[in-house]
């Protein structure tokens, strides 16, 4: 597995694959939403706060009032968040912010995901792997010689249209800055049968090459897809190098995509660039910030996606570690190549 950061010379911090387990089954004992599962929501957040704060970082709670926000239904169904578009009158959320003591001063790369999932579903992939990578993450980087410049942001209501990464990332962006975010989606599921990797429709034409990889494997979700942009290629290849050397697959997607405004007009035009941008790293790539997205292609592999069976049992957590360990490693030393202007 990679080397990690270290909390003194020769002594390496590894991912536990028990401890993202049991993060995942805690968090995946019940569907939590601020709106429909709100008991099942604070209890959540209360356990990544604690998680966090126990690890050594300062834990920030940032309520947000969002109005009249386009979004979607958090109603469970196996169809993609652009399928169940929404028009929000009033949301009341908050998302957590964690940061170390001693932390330089400054733009900072955030490694977030979101805390909440649909209606019906334990969302053990759907989120709640991605938030254990974040909470393991934690330990690493807070046993690391001197405190990284890197931010841990664990979001309210994505499935309702990415209105807490939203928030954040206004917030961040003007106070202390960013100079890169990786959005942690759907990470825990593989499969190593043929035909397991579905792709979607348009996908092969407009992605020649990330398809062709597929099908050269067989159709197997044995990978972890690394969604980037231009701005986040130097980055993206930092993760799948790292990956590579926690024996883990990295499969590189260029979003062609310009950040900023018309990137989000172009995926509203051309549906399979638009599935690109389903998750909390959409937001920073709108205000122009570069970022990259983690993702087993939640539906386009996993069986149980937004359903009663997205269970913990379900997941690989010796993979998931291996999630971790590049996740961690390109956090901190996340490339200046595309940096925000």
């Amino acid at each position: 597995m990679t080397n990690g950061p270290t909390a003194e010379p020769g002594r390496e911090i590894l991912p536990d694959a028990a401890r993202l387990r049991r993060h995942v089954e805690f968090l995946a004992r019940e569907p939590r939403g601020r709106l429909r599962a709100p008991a099942a929501m604070e209890r959540a957040e209360a356990y990544v706060r604690d998680e966090l704060t126990a690890a050594g970082w300062l834990v920030r709670r940032q309520p947000f009032d969002a109005r009249w926000q386009i979004g979607s239904t958090d109603r469970h169904g196996h169809r993609a968040l652009a399928l169940k578009p929404r028009l929000h009158r009033r949301l009341r959320g908050a998302n957590l912010i964690a940061s170390l003591p001693g932390a330089p001063t400054g733009p900072v790369v955030v490694v977030g995901a979101h805390l909440d999932s649909v209606s019906g579903s334990p969302g053990a992939d759907d989120n709640a792997s991605g938030v254990a990578v974040v909470l393991e993450t934690a330990r690493l980087l807070a046993g690391a010689p001197t405190p990284p410049g890197v931010v841990l942001a664990v979001f309210d209501m994505e499935e309702l249209g990415l209105i807490g990464a939203r928030q954040a990332a206004g917030e961040l962006s003007r106070n202390p800055g960013v100079r890169g975010m990786i959005c942690l989606e759907s990470v825990g599921y593989f499969s190593d049968l043929p035909g397991t990797q579905r792709l979607p429709a348009g996908f092969e034409k407009l992605f020649p090459e990330a398809s062709a990889a597929v099908r050269a494997d067989g159709g197997r979700g044995d990978f972890t897809l690394v969604v980037h942009r231009r701005s986040s290629a130097d980055a993206a290849e930092a993760w799948r190098r790292a990956a590579a050397a926690a024996t883990m697959t990295g499969l590189l997607l260029r979003d062609p995509r310009p950040d900023g405004p018309l990137g989000l007009l172009i995926g509203l035009a051309v549906p399979p660039a638009g599935h690109l941008g389903r998750s909390d790293h959409a937001p920073y790539w709108n205000r122009g910030i570069p970022a990259l997205m983690l993702t087993d292609t939640a539906n386009f592999r996993n069986p149980h996606y937004h359903r009663s069976t997205d269970l913990p049992d379900t997941l690989d957590y010796q993979r998931l570690a291996s999630v971790t360990a590049a996740t961690a490693v390109t956090a901190v030393t996340w490339p200046d190549t595309g940096a925000t202007p």
